[in-house]
């Protein structure tokens, strides 16, 4: 059994969008406990009209919900201890529950999840991890958010909770793993991403298959199974590549209804243009993974729909069932013993 609380208030929908949503996790995952923290009068007119949902559920009523445009330091102030996403994190914290997810705001979601959870032994800053659409199948990229810039050791320590996702969520033993950068060259790119290199062929990982530097353009082809990269960088990327899928679709679109004989073609190739249009779907990788912390926590994106958040506890689920927490906490006791950590990062940028 994996227990999981959700935040039913957050994101742009709440329980519109979160119970529907955890009610189409648990067709395809029985073995589901939820634990659900919102506000009753909203939520539980909604939760009646899903009874296997309800009867897998405990509700808990809040009586806070941070809002999408709240400060994390407003949200903290003002939910810590009472709002849902605080006691969704809570919950984790107190061993009530293996994950929670939430749709809510990101950096109320990372400042509360920081404060209820703290960061790994070791672990400086923590990373959002990303499941990417590839062209060979789908790969992580982190960091796309949590925090902006990344020295060595930083970037190391990503490696390492990246590759334990990929390991966590692929099932493979040694997934492949590339520095984003801007060229393969190991004489490109900025100075921590080449001292990072350094740090990471140099503690000759047994869990990592080290690739070396990747380009923009190999997280698309699917080079690698983790790419890593600094918040800045990692969410531009992001950004970039949800809209270039948007804006596919709609050029897609308007050339098929231009005229009658492309709306002719597009009859013939219905079923191709149904399976382009699910690989490009961002909501069958919807969910963040925050990483370095204590505890698992899955973003869900606040905007999405019920089957968007339906995808955000799968990996929850998955991440859970697979011993992701156990997996970072082992390879950061390991590999953290074979290398310098106070000044590493400064000292190898020197020596470079």
């Amino acid at each position: 059994m994996v227990r999981i609380s959700v935040d039913v208030m957050g994101g742009d929908f709440g329980p519109k969008v979160a119970i529907p949503g955890a009610a189409k996790a648990l067709e395809r995952h029985p073995d589901i406990r939820f634990v659900l923290f919102g506000i009753s009068a909203e939520c539980e007119p909604i939760l009646a009209q899903y009874p296997k949902l309800k009867a897998a559920s405990v509700f808990h009523h809040c009586d806070v919900a941070v809002a999408m445009d709240e400060k994390p330091s407003q949200a903290l102030r003002r939910g810590r201890g009472k709002s849902s996403m605080w006691r969704a994190i809570d919950a984790v914290a107190k061993n009530e529950a293996d994950v929670a997810v939430s749709a809510g705001n990101t950096g109320a979601l990372m400042a509360m999840s920081k404060f209820c959870l703290r960061m790994m032994a070791n672990i400086e800053r923590p990373a959002i991890a990303g499941i990417w659409p590839t062209l060979k199948g789908e790969s992580i990229v982190l960091d796309i958010g949590a925090t902006i810039g990344a020295d060595a050791g930083q970037l190391f320590d990503f490696a390492l909770m990246g590759g334990a996702m990929a390991r966590a969520l692929f099932e493979i033993d040694r997934p492949t793993l590339g520095l984003l950068n801007v060229g393969v060259e190991e004489i490109k790119g900025q100075e921590e991403v080449k001292a990072a290199g350094q740090l990471i062929r140099e503690a000759n990982f047994d869990t990592i298959d080290y690739y070396g530097f990747v380009e923009g353009d190999d997280i698309g082809r699917g080079t690698v199974d983790v790419v890593v990269t600094e918040g800045f960088a990692g969410n531009i990327a992001l950004k970039a590549a949800e809209g270039t899928a948007r804006q596919m679709a709609e050029y897609l679109r308007a050339a098929m209804s231009r005229t009658w004989l492309a709306k002719l073609g597009y009859i013939l190739a219905k079923s191709a243009f149904d399976r382009v249009r699910e690989k490009m779907d961002p909501r069958k990788v919807n969910g963040g993974v925050f990483l370095g912390l204590n505890g698992i926590v899955i973003k869900s994106h606040g905007g999405t729909d019920a089957e968007g958040f339906a995808a955000a506890v799968d990996v929850g689920y998955d991440m859970a069932r697979n011993g992701l927490k156990d997996k970072i906490e082992k390879d950061l006791q390991k590999y953290h013993a074979g290398r310098p950590v106070e000044g590493a990062a400064q000292g190898m940028i020197d020596e470079v």
